[in-house]
């Protein structure tokens, strides 16, 4: 995987105005602007506890802050890469008047959808405050988290932008994978229900990695080990370089189907 480093430098500018256009398209004649990224998923939240916890009593230790923090991991890779799917196209009529990059639009799209989120993790910690959860020397190990979070989104958003390009039907088809992946996520349910035999649906979700790192730094108190941490960051760095490689491979042809 060769990463240009000097074109991505070059085109910083680039991708900050492309970030905040995205931003303010977000939050456009919205009373409420950016408070949403907090309310949207304390929201949902109450909601969801409401329903599992009472209705079909899912038996699981401090359920919101379990629930808040699967939507907020789940709710970023799912905008992410849904926003990155269209980046491309959105912006074909720059594209064919001048020069530049195509990877800046699907990673531009990433970012602002990370800053979004970035937004979003107040809510977390609201949670646990609210919840009597003191904050730990665990979550330390955030950053990092998000980091593998991020690349691991950017890979399938790369990917996925040039395959809608030469495939518009990848939009149906993405809304309904989308879906089937957050029920094969354990976001608001405990792995435990899984049947034994169906558990390898999990074992191969790579966001159910991702997750539960997450879990067990936020909610858990628990240091991953080593090979958790190494198996997150080969997750991620794997659907970066797929994602790298079917961009680089079809960006060439672009122009004639835009």
């Amino acid at each position: 995987m060769n990463v240009d480093w000097k074109i991505i430098r070059k085109y910083i500018p680039l991708l900050q105005q492309l970030v905040l256009r995205d931003l303010k398209i977000k939050y456009r004649r919205s009373f409420l602007g950016y408070l949403w990224s907090l309310m949207n998923p304390l929201l949902m939240m109450w909601i969801l506890t409401m329903i599992f916890s009472y209705v079909f009593r899912f038996d699981i230790p401090n359920y919101p802050l379990y629930l808040i923090t699967g939507q907020i991991v789940f709710g970023f890779f799912s905008e992410s890469t849904t926003v990155a799917m269209s980046a491309v196209l959105s912006n074909a009529g720059l594209l064919k008047k001048v020069y530049l990059p195509k990877f800046v639009f699907p990673l531009a799209s990433v970012i602002s959808s990370f800053v979004n989120m970035l937004f979003s993790l107040v809510a977390i910690f609201i949670v646990m405050v609210a919840t009597d959860v003191s904050l730990q020397p665990t979550l330390l190990f955030l950053p990092l988290g998000l980091v593998i979070l991020f690349v691991f989104s950017l890979g399938i958003g790369l990917a996925l932008s040039s395959l809608s390009v030469y495939f518009r039907d990848m939009f149906h088809l993405y809304g309904v994978l989308t879906t089937a992946w957050s029920f094969a996520t354990p976001i608001f349910y405990p792995v435990n229900i899984i049947p034994e035999d169906l558990r390898y649906i999990l074992y191969y979700n790579p966001l159910y990695y991702i997750l539960d790192f997450f879990r067990k730094i936020i909610l858990y108190d628990t240091v991953p080990d080593g090979s958790d941490i190494m198996l997150c960051i080969a997750i991620s760095c794997i659907s970066l370089v797929v994602g790298i490689s079917i961009f680089r491979k079809l960006q060439n042809k672009f122009v004639m189907y835009i």
